[in-house]
């Protein structure tokens, strides 16, 4: 039973008392039927605009989330391995030349320029541009 419909209730058990209109008493329980009843209009007004609302809303986020799909493919899709999620450390495989051993390092010892290799101690130098015409990578 929705809130109308009980304030309607309400006013036909009033009127079913058939009540002396000529006693003050009887003018006040009119009064407070018709505040509720008009309560209640409002009630349901505002129901049916949250309806409304929640239904637009729904439609914003389906369309959020083809967007985030859209866009978070296109990072996935960028051309180097230097995007911007610069809390993962990345590591780079590097095989020595003398000895084949593969030795894995990380960015900042790359910008160094070089490193003895554990195995046989031959110097690996580096020569590393870690500048990209990505747009979608980070400025360092």
């Amino acid at each position: 039973m929705t809130i109308t419909e009980k304030v309607a209730y309400l006013k036909g058990l009033a009127e079913g008392l058939a009540l002396d209109e000529s006693k003050p008493e009887v003018k006040i329980i009119k009064a407070m039927m018709d505040v509720l009843d008009d309560i209640a209009l409002s009630v349901s007004d505002l129901e049916d605009g949250m309806d409304l609302l929640s239904e637009q809303l729904d439609a914003v986020d389906e369309d959020l989330d083809e967007l985030e799909g859209y866009v978070y493919e296109d990072l996935d899709d960028c051309c180097c391995d230097d995007c911007c999620d610069e809390d993962e450390e990345e590591y780079y495989d590097v095989e020595c030349p003398s000895c084949g051993e593969v030795i894995c390092v990380d960015r900042d010892i790359l910008e160094e320029g070089s490193i003895n290799c554990p195995k046989c101690n031959e110097l690996l130098e580096f020569e590393i541009d870690f500048d990209c015409d990505c747009d979608d990578c980070c400025d360092d």
